[in-house]
This record gives C-alpha cells, structure tokens and sequence, in this order.
C-alpha cells in the first residue's frame, strides 16, 4: 500500500501544525499547503519541504485527504469542493457555520462513501481517553475552561472558539439527547460572548453545566463527573485524573467509607494522535473518531447556547 497523499488548506496558525504533524508521518505524503497568503505558504511550503500552492482547486487530482483549517465561514465550500472530487476531508472545528452546511456535507459524503472527520481534538487527550474506561452513566458534569486572554479566536463567539470542545466530550460520555438548555453570556472584550455558561439537560437525567472564558486571570481545564458510587476529577492541566468511589472497609479514608485513587497520564500529543487517526480511517476506510454527525451534533448544541445568550442579551439590553 502507497503513501496516503494529503494536504493542508488554511496556512495559518494551526494549519502549520497540522502540516508540521503530517511532514513527520512516514505513512503520509504531503503534496502541499494552500494559502492566499502567498509569502506564508511559501515559507511554510520550503520549511515542511513541501509544494505551496494558492487556491485550493490545484490539489484536485493530487491528493487522497485534506486537512480543511480555513476560517469557519470557509469551511462548508472548500469541505464540497474537495468531497465532490472524491477527496476525504479533516474539517477543524467548529465543523460549518450553520447546521444545513453540516447536513450537507455530511448527506454528500455519505453518498459517496467518503469520510468527514471533525477536529475535535479533545477526544485525543490522553485523560479523555484514560477516563473511558471508569465511565458507567454520569449523571451530573460539571467542565471549566478558562483561559488567559489572546487576540486569536475573538471573532467568534467562546462558545464556539472554547465550549465546544467540552460540548463535544460531554456528548460522547452521555450519549443521550439533550432536552433542555439555559444559558448565559456576556463579551466583555470582543463583539462576541468572551464568557459563557450553560446548562444542559439531558433525556436519561444527566445534567452538565459547562463554563468557558477567555478573560481569565488563569488558565484551567477541568471536568468533574459524578456517578452512582464514584465521583470522578480531571485535571487536564496537572495531567491528573482522581477517582472517589465508595468502598465500606476504608472507614480511616479522608471521606469515610470511600477508596481515593489520583491517576496520573502523560501529556502526549493530542493534534499528532488526532491526525494519525485521520490518516488511519482514509488508508482502511474505517468511520473515523469523530463523525461529521458528531460534528454536527456538538455544533447544534453550541449554536442553541449562543442563540440563548443573544435573546437573554437583547431583552437585558431593552429592558
């Protein structure tokens, strides 16, 4: 079996990375970077030793797989364009703009036997995979995300520059639909919400409350989960995973009748694991991590939130 022969569309901060990840895979031939800044992707084009080209249309034909790290309003025509041509796409998140877009894409592909896979990168983080396994059916989660102001990403909503990782984990660990959602937000900074948070309600009874901000004095990602006996601690940050579940016969235990157990994993590279699986699904036609409908689904979730919190603000503002 020959090289998976991919590209990358979208040049800038974190389409680097996605191009300096696929340069280094032995499996992966990076036919080019595309950007309509020609002087990045000539720099980057000579640093991945690879070609640059300047629209996106030039790669038809030369390669199997693209890694799609446009701005999201770009998102659902070069995602066509390329699935029209019979090319898998690596769609950074958020995955469209609107749901249609989504629908869309995802109708097309399936049609065509052709793989969406999602850059929900946090279903690659080495806690989120260690946590798996001492998941049963969380019935209450709370997640913080918080982070230090950056100019990047203020052109859109926290909701969907930072929630939406969390959306989409807590929607995996679930695996329910959610029945209600009340929310809240605020731009303090930018046009947009800078903090958010919102409560979701879910069909089995789980209950999630997610908070993101950008304006933080810290950063800190953090999700807790609580399940019948056993309440369940990450801390992304510190690498560390602290699981509490009763256990009668330690009565000397800092919380009596409980068994305390800290889990400590190693950092690892999300965005490298993600884009490896990526390679794996388009090389066995396997359905990949994350599904366009997944996709899909966290977005849904994310833009009911910023549709609650611009209502909210609207009535706050004309009251």
């Amino acid at each position: 079996m020959g090289k998976t022969r991919v590209g990358v569309i979208g040049i800038g901060y974190l389409g680097a990375f996605h191009a300096e990840k696929y340069a280094k895979m032995p499996d992966v031939d990076l036919v080019g970077v595309v950007d309509i800044d020609k002087s990045k992707t000539r720099s980057a084009a000579e640093k991945f030793s690879t070609a640059a080209f300047f629209d996106h249309r030039q790669l038809f034909g030369r390669v199997d797989a693209v890694s799609v790290v446009v701005p999201t309003a770009d998102h659902y025509q070069i995602s066509l364009d390329f699935l029209e041509n019979d090319v898998d796409v690596m769609i950074e998140k958020p995955m469209t703009a609107t749901l249609d877009e989504a629908d869309a894409l995802i109708q097309f592909a399936d049609s065509r036997g052709l793989i969406i896979q999602v850059g929900h990168l946090e279903r690659f983080n080495p806690a989120v995979v260690a946590l798996q396994e001492h998941l049963k059916k969380p019935m209450f989660i709370e997640s913080h995300r918080l982070s230090i102001y950056q100019p990047r990403g203020t052109d859109v909503s926290v909701v969907l520059d930072l929630m939406i990782h969390d959306i989409d984990i807590i929607l995996n660990f679930v695996k329910s639909n959610v029945k209600t959602i009340q929310a809240a937000g605020v731009p303090v900074v930018s046009d947009h919400a800078d903090i958010a948070n919102a409560r979701l309600e879910f069909e089995n009874g789980c209950v999630a409350n997610v908070t993101a901000s950008r304006i933080s004095m810290r950063k800190e990602r953090k999700i807790r989960l609580f399940q019948k006996d056993a309440y369940i601690a990450v801390d992304f940050a510190n690498h560390e995973i602290t699981i509490i579940t009763q256990n009668g016969k330690q009565q000397k235990a800092i919380i009596p009748g409980t068994d305390i157990r800290k889990l400590c994993f190693t950092k690892g590279d999300a965005l490298e694991e993600e884009l490896t699986s990526f390679v794996r699904s388009v090389a066995k036609r396997e359905v990949p991590e994350v599904t366009g409908q997944m996709g899909r689904d966290a977005l849904k979730v994310a833009l009911s939130i910023m549709e609650q919190i611009q209502s909210t603000r609207r009535r706050f503002l004309h009251s």
